[in-house]
């Protein structure tokens, strides 16, 4: 498995992630047009649908699920409390119920949910089909899960460097998990950031419908690992070079959205989005930028000495 696609190693990446997530990372990698892009694959289409937001993080996705179903309908479960802390303080999340829970072994019954919604958990899960398998035993017959998370990229270097880090699966990936798992009426549609210029796809968000009540016909087996293991000297220097090389190996990702950015500024688009929808880096980002372009200043300066 990747270094940060364990359950230890997540909770602390996101521990210290937290702190700047929503105000400088996940803008970059997860914007408005592509949550609610997305999030129309779902069909959230009626106000008494009782949803299921699985690694929910600090609520941006489940801001977009609120604007079709009531807050009080929402159950929110992330394993991270820091995290959650800060999708309970947004205001328009008041009313959403939220819990402690991981992913793979969902602390809900089986069939109590009309949908079933993930955006960017499935590349921490150490089980992936395990994760898919638990969605579909989460929401009534006739629902609909549905699933976003990355794609593996074309590009050798970021390749390399995301699977260092975390879970990018394939399409075909995809689709297997949601077909052993008993999924119907599968459905995909392809999700990028404005910056991202790659000929491969970015990312999907995968939606299927469940055909009969009861748990998945796939049977479950052990999970591969659990978040109450007990930690030994070992274990912890393992969790520590984990967190830190596989944080390294994300954070990489962060310049080069950066640079997406600076480089779209100079290219007339091709159409016009709403203003809801028009990215554009905030003062944090625009700081971050400004560092990174003085850190390669400075490296040049040091190489032509």
């Amino acid at each position: 498995m990747r270094l940060v696609q364990h359950k230890k190693e997540a909770y602390w990446f996101y521990r210290f992630l937290s702190v700047f997530y929503d105000k400088f990372v996940n803008p970059l990698f997860w914007t408005p047009l592509m949550r609610d892009e997305s999030l129309a694959l779902a069909q959230l289409d009626h106000p008494d649908l009782k949803v299921i937001d699985v690694g929910s993080g600090t609520g941006f996705t489940t801001q977009g699920i609120v604007q079709q179903v009531p807050a009080h309908h929402v159950t929110c479960i992330d394993q991270s409390p820091h995290q959650m802390s800060k999708a309970k303080r947004k205001p328009d999340l008041q009313g959403c119920t939220f819990q402690l829970g991981d992913a793979e072994n969902i602390p809900a019954q089986t069939d109590a949910f009309d949908r079933y919604v993930s955006a960017g958990s499935i590349e921490y899960w150490p089980d992936p089909q395990r994760g898919i398998t638990e969605a579909y035993r989460v929401i009534k017959p006739g629902g609909i899960a549905l699933l976003i998370g990355p794609l593996d990229p074309a590009n050798t270097f970021a390749r390399l460097m995301a699977n260092i880090w975390m879970l990018f699966p394939t399409e075909a990936q995809y689709r297997q998990w949601y077909e052993a798992a008993g999924f119907t009426d599968i459905k995909v549609h392809y999700i990028r950031p404005q910056w991202f210029r790659g000929k491969s796809e970015y990312g999907l968000a995968i939606a299927g419908r469940k055909p009969m009540p009861g748990p998945s016909p796939l049977p479950l087996k052990a999970p591969t690992e659990s978040k109450e293991t007990p930690m030994n000297l070992q274990r912890w220097l393992q969790l520590i070079w984990r967190v830190v090389v596989g944080s390294a190996a994300g954070f990489i990702f962060i310049p080069i959205a950066l640079l997406g950015y600076l480089g779209r500024t100079f290219r007339k688009e091709q159409h016009q989005l709403p203003p809801a929808y028009q990215e554009r880096l905030n003062a944090y980002q625009i700081g971050a930028l400004l560092f990174v372009l003085v850190l390669f200043v400075l490296l040049i300066k040091w190489m032509v000495q």
